[in-house]
């Protein structure tokens, strides 16, 4: 899969001599004209794309699909196909490890009209996690907005905010 971007916080430079783990996650682009399925996250006032950590069990399709149902109550997931990966270094929050070293894995795919119920994990309810139908080019100015104005902002919403970026000049096309 294509690398998309490589993005290293600043926090974290240098690498040299930092313990580091790799989570790997994937992440689903839905869309519909110019709407995109994403998720609203009331703590960090953000979208980002549905997906999540892969399993040790999965391989990257399982984990996009099990993801893409749990937050969003998406049906029949099918028509997947790559987009790219987007890699980062960034701070980790516990003590066993200073940097994470995050690969997620995007891929386009197209799902039913309508939603089911969804299956948040306890923290994404406690964040005001909920799926959403929205204009991308909202979304992006939102997520803008977010980074030039909030102090609560989560570290995801830069490479949400590049993705989407990027989704929306291919749909344009």
């Amino acid at each position: 899969m294509r690398i998309l971007k490589t993005s290293t916080h600043p926090d974290v430079l240098p690498l040299k001599g930092k313990s580091l783990f790799q989570r790997l996650a994937s992440r689903a682009i839905v869309v519909r004209e110019n709407d995109i399925l994403l998720l609203f996250t009331e703590r960090y006032h953000d979208y980002s794309l549905p997906g999540g950590g892969i399993d040790v069990n999965e391989n990257q399709i399982d984990g996009l699909v099990r993801e893409l149902k749990e937050e969003t109550g998406a049906n029949n997931i099918r028509n997947i196909r790559p987009f790219g990966s987007y890699e980062e270094f960034r701070p980790w929050h516990k003590p066993d490890f200073d940097v994470v070293h995050m690969i997620s894995y995007c891929f386009w795919c197209d799902i039913d009209d309508q939603l089911g119920e969804v299956s948040l994990e306890d923290y994404e309810v406690k964040n005001g996690m909920r799926p959403v139908w929205m204009n991308i080019h909202e979304a992006i100015e939102h997520n803008k907005k977010t980074m030039a104005e909030s102090d609560k902002q989560g570290l995801s919403i830069v490479r949400e905010t590049y993705l989407l970026e990027l989704i929306a000049s291919e749909i344009s096309q």
